[in-house]
Order: C-alpha cells, then structure tokens, then sequence
C-alpha cells in the first residue's frame, strides 16, 4: 500500500507541524476569527492570520505527499487526516492539562458558558456580575487572578466587560479537580465617564487573562 516511504515521512512532518502551529495553547489564541477551513481560522477581525494560514498550507503539503505515497486509498486516508487535523489540536491541549500541566496551564475555561450582566443602581454606579465556568485539572489546589478585558475595540466602542476591572482584583482558589462557576461582582463608578453603559448583558465569549506570579494566559 506505501508506495514511497520517503514522501510518507514528509507527510507526517508537514502535519505535525500544522498541528503545533493550530494548538490553542497557552493562550486561546484567534480570538475573532471570521473564517475558518478544515477548523483552522485563517481570518480574523483584524484581517487575515498569517499562523493560521501557514498552518492549513502545512496540512495541505502533508496530503498531498500522503496521497503520492499510497498506492491506494487516496482518498480515505485524506479524509481521515483532514478530520484527525481538525480535532487533534484540542484533544491534545486537554490531554497536555489532565496529566502534565500545573499551576494556570491546568486551568481550562470554558468561555461559551460565561455570563456577565451590568445594571445601573444609581446616577453613578454601575453594578456589573459576571460568572464564568473554570475548573482545574490538576491534582493539586491553584490561585490566580482573573482579568476582564476587550481584544478587539475601536476608538469609538463603549468598554463594557473590562468596566469590571475598575477598583478592584479578583482572586480565584480551585482546588485540585475542582470545577465550579466562579461569581465575581463589583459597582463601578462612572460619575467621571464620558460614555458608559446604562445595563447589559453578555452570554458567551467573556475574555479574561488568568495571571499568577509573572505567568499569564489569555483564555
């Protein structure tokens, strides 16, 4: 069935270099990503991503020295790449935080659960509450803080979830394999903002940085 040994390690090598390049890992990188192919964002809000595109012409150089390796099966073997290709990266970050990760790199976040929700109490307090699910996969107990922020806003975008860093630092205890939705609230003074929100809310997609000590991961 191989044809060319020679072409087949070239194939490997293209992919697993494809793969490390579409691993989301430490950061939950591409945030705003508009168009994606074979699950790899080859653009953003920002404009084309130039990882994510090296990283699908690396696979693409890897099926083609797969398919010129094979006498036969083309097309099965090709179809079975591009689906490994598409969930690897994932499978192996959660694998990588289950058993050798420690300290925030144990930490995952899962943002399409996240909530938070903003609502005026008075002339010049804004009271914002966000939850959002984290859980540690670590056997051992980790502390952070928790960043709120924006990664893409213009000059003219009113801030809304990183109101919630104003005044105030959030720390976070998870104890080892513990998942939990952490609450955080806090009122916000906007007596000396030009703009701000009067009440809102936001379902999914809440961006944090998790920092400890000199370590910090976007998620």
């Amino acid at each position: 069935m191989i044809k060319n040994k020679k072409f087949l390690y070239l194939a490997i090598i293209f992919f697993l270099a494809s793969i490390t390049l579409n691993v989301p890992f430490p950061h939950k990188t591409l945030y705003g990503a508009t168009v994606y192919l074979f699950n790899i964002p080859i653009k953003t809000l920002n404009g084309l991503n130039y990882v994510g595109i090296t990283s699908l012409l690396l696979l693409i150089l890897s099926l083609y020295f797969l398919v010129i390796s094979l006498n036969k099966y083309h097309a099965r073997f090709v179809v079975i790449t591009i689906i490994v290709a598409m969930f690897l990266p994932s499978f192996v970050v959660s694998l990588y935080q289950k058993t050798f990760a420690t300290g925030i790199y144990s930490i995952s976040y899962d943002d399409s659960g996240s909530h938070c929700s903003f609502q005026m109490k008075n002339e010049t307090t804004l009271h914002g509450k966000c939850e959002l699910p984290l859980k540690n996969n670590s056997r051992n107990d980790v502390q952070f803080t928790v960043e709120f922020y924006e990664p893409y806003q213009s000059e003219n975008d009113i801030p809304m979830v990183s109101l919630m860093n104003k005044n105030t630092s959030y720390n976070v205890m998870l104890r080892g394999k513990e998942s939990k939705r952490v609450k955080f609230e806090t009122n916000i003074d906007v007596s000396k903002m030009k703009e701000h929100i009067n009440s809102g809310e936001i379902t999914g997609g809440v961006n944090v940085i998790i920092k400890s000590g000199a370590k910090s991961r976007k998620l």
